[in-house]
C-alpha cells in the first residue's frame, strides 16, 4: 500500500513538472529572443477556422521520470529473488507510461485560422486556442525574424 502511495505522488509531481515544462503555441505568449525585435505585420481576413490537437511534448523527462518511478514501485512489490525481476519490469511499464503521459499532459487544444491576405496571399497558421475567431473576422499576422506566425485580432 505503501508503493501505491509513493507511486501516485511521484507521478502527480511529475504530471506538475511536465505541465510547467510544456512550451506554447499561443498566440498571446512571446519567447525571451521575439521581445523587443521587429516583425513583420500582414493584414487580412480570416476564411476557415478549423480545431485542431497539437501534440505534446516527447522528450526523454518523461521517459526517465516515469522509468525510475516504475523501478521503484516495482522493487517496493517484488519480493526475494523476484525482486530484481519486478524492479525491471516497473521500470519499462514505468518508462513507456511516462512518456505516454507527458505527451498526453502537454498536449493542447488548437486552431488552424486560414487567413486571407490584402494582398491576396492565403496563410494557414497553427496555434493555441486560446482566441476566438470567425470566418470574416479582420485580423493582423505577426511574423517574427525566426518565421515565428502568429494570428492576433
Amino acid at each position: 500500500m505503501k508503493s501505491v502511495r509513493m507511486m501516485a505522488a511521484v507521478l502527480a509531481m511529475f504530471s506538475l513538472l511536465a505541465a510547467g515544462c510544456a512550451s506554447s503555441r499561443s498566440g498571446e505568449v512571446y519567447t525571451r529572443d521575439q521581445a523587443r525585435q521587429s516583425m513583420s505585420v500582414y493584414y487580412g481576413t480570416v476564411l476557415t477556422v478549423k480545431n485542431v490537437q497539437i501534440e505534446g511534448t516527447k522528450s526523454p523527462a518523461g521517459t526517465l521520470m516515469g522509468g525510475a518511478a516504475g523501478a521503484v514501485a516495482g522493487n517496493a512489490v517484488g519480493g526475494g529473488s523476484g525482486r530484481a525481476i519486478a524492479t525491471v519490469v516497473g521500470g519499462i511499464a514505468g518508462a513507456l507510461a511516462g512518456g505516454a503521459i507527458e505527451e498526453g499532459v502537454t498536449r493542447k487544444a488548437g486552431l488552424e485560422i486560414t487567413v486571407e491576405l490584402d494582398n491576396g496571399q492565403i496563410m494557414a497558421i497553427v496555434q493555441e486556442a486560446d482566441d476566438q475567431y470567425v470566418v470574416g473576422d479582420r485580423v493582423r499576422i505577426l511574423r517574427s525574424n525566426d518565421g515565428t506566425t502568429r494570428v492576433r485580432q
